[in-house]
């Protein structure tokens, strides 16, 4: 029976980085990883894939280039599955051997197999040869994450109607896409499949479902998508699914309306990864969607266990699972944390992208705040045009009283990149002002931040 001063169940970017967190603590670490690879559902079936198909629907498609050489301009003109799978194998290859060598490097003993609770201090791993081995730890750390939710009444066939795990591994790109659920990931992957050429229907019970999203933003994006000739079925409940005798799925909504369509995907959200865990066995509760309730210190009800990442709830984002998996890992061996971010960024890898760090306007007018905005259109930049581009648009949220700025939103190409300027100047109290008097590299779209900025003066002084 091994012993070790932690023991960190999944290796996902929380996981691993609790676990290297611990081990620059001179810790003895374990992680298990229930997956042949490490890495996590980020690594194989979330963020990473999904992100690099993006990208290569994107290249691939010439959407970017087509305000240049005209819409009929493609890199390829018949883009096939094995060329999307092919750029997105080779990166999460490249990414594991990356997520195993620092692992390795940093002495954490890597255990593959299905983690069971046997005792608050013992874990039993079963391996896929049915081989068991127990561990035993002081600290455990939670990182199992989580998969995607679906509906008891559809019968999942993996092939016609699937989940986001199951999009990865189609066959062939379908002619006609419908996706239920306008959440993040329907939403991204809608607008991938429309690059492609595929005629997609987005359906979803919720007349704004990014409800988190600034409404001008988000009205922006859906102007862009039905431009593109993605159809938007917002306030539709679907009431039926069932295959066709000709290959294809018929989708009846509450509303009386059907449709036929070559593939399905439910974006019905994810729940937790903990039913194999045996949590009961510890008196760990977890809530309807399999998700642990913890504290400010990502402390379950027993002091020493942890829990950590997307199977703890909002705002599973890798970005803030990585930064709680090492506020947790440093104060289970007593260390001082420094302070956390009170605003975090947000991004969303539609075509275009979106991001956004601080409230909406709605929050802020809620809150009774005195702002006032500034806005720079992607259209005004030199560089949107060298580069292709066509849609976009940078808003920056200020205090009217001391000109602190409070909120950036953004719709455009490198949205999820050009947020973290603003991120900077608001965790540092900066001022508009400090972005009007900015010099940005030129021809560049971080220019969009100075033209914002006297966009938003301006409107002070009462010009237009």
């Amino acid at each position: 029976m091994a012993e070790y001063d932690l023991i960190v169940i999944g290796s996902g970017p929380a996981g691993r980085t609790a676990a290297i967190s611990a081990s620059k603590l001179e810790k003895t670490v374990a992680v298990i990883e229930r997956n042949t690879s490490v890495g996590g559902i980020c690594l194989h079936k979330g963020t990473i894939p999904s992100k690099t198909l993006r990208e290569a629907a994107s290249y691939l498609s010439g959407v970017k280039q087509r305000e240049v050489y005209g819409s009929a301009y493609r890199v390829k003109d018949k883009v096939t599955i094995q060329d999307l799978m092919f750029r997105t194998q080779r990166v999460t290859e490249t990414e594991v051997n990356v997520v195993r060598d620092q692992l390795i490097r940093n002495y954490i003993d890597i255990v593959d197999g299905t983690a069971a609770f046997v005792d608050p201090h013992t874990i039993e791993v079963k391996s896929d040869d049915g081989t068991l081995r127990r561990l035993t730890s002081e600290k455990i750390i939670i990182a199992v994450g989580t998969k995607p939710a679906r509906p008891p009444d559809i019968e999942f066939d993996d092939r016609r109607i699937i989940d986001s795990d199951g999009l990865l591994c189609l066959g062939e790109i379908p002619r006609t896409m419908t996706f239920v659920g306008a959440g993040i990931v329907g939403t991204e992957y809608a607008t991938i499949f429309r690059t492609l050429g595929v005629r997609v229907t987005l359906i979803d019970g919720r007349q704004r479902p990014l409800d988190f999203v600034d409404d001008e933003i988000e009205d922006a994006l859906y102007y862009h998508m039905r431009d593109q000739g993605i159809t938007l079925r917002f306030g539709e409940s679907v009431s039926s699914v069932r295959p066709t005798e000709n290959g294809k799925v018929e989708v009846r909504t509450e509303s009386g309306k059907k449709l036929h369509t070559e593939s399905l995907m439910f974006a019905a959200g994810r729940v937790g990864a903990s039913e194999a865990l045996h949590l009961d066995r510890v008196c760990i509760e977890i809530d309807a969607r399999g998700r642990i309730q913890v504290d400010e210190h990502y402390r379950t009800r027993l002091d020493h266990i942890y829990a950590v990442g997307d199977i703890i709830g909002f705002p599973s984002l890798a970005s803030t699972a990585m930064e709680q998996g090492r506020v947790a890992a440093l104060h289970a061996f007593g260390q001082e944390t420094e302070k956390k971010f009170a605003r975090l960024p947000f991004g969303v890898y539609t075509i275009p992208e979106i991001a956004m760090i601080g409230p909406t306007e709605q929050e802020l007018t809620k809150d009774s705040v005195p702002y006032e905005t500034g806005i720079a259109r992607f259209r005004e930049l030199s560089r949107t045009h060298i580069s292709g581009g066509r849609t976009g648009m940078l808003k920056l949220l200020f205090n009217r009283q001391d000109l602190k700025l409070l909120a950036v939103h953004i719709l455009g190409e490198h949205a999820t990149e050009l947020v973290h300027i603003g991120q900077a100047v608001i965790e540092h109290d900066g001022s508009i002002e400090y972005l009007r008097d900015a010099v940005f590299n030129y021809p560049t779209l971080a220019e969009a931040y100075k033209i914002a900025a006297l966009n938003g003066l301006n409107k002070l002084e009462g010009g237009q």
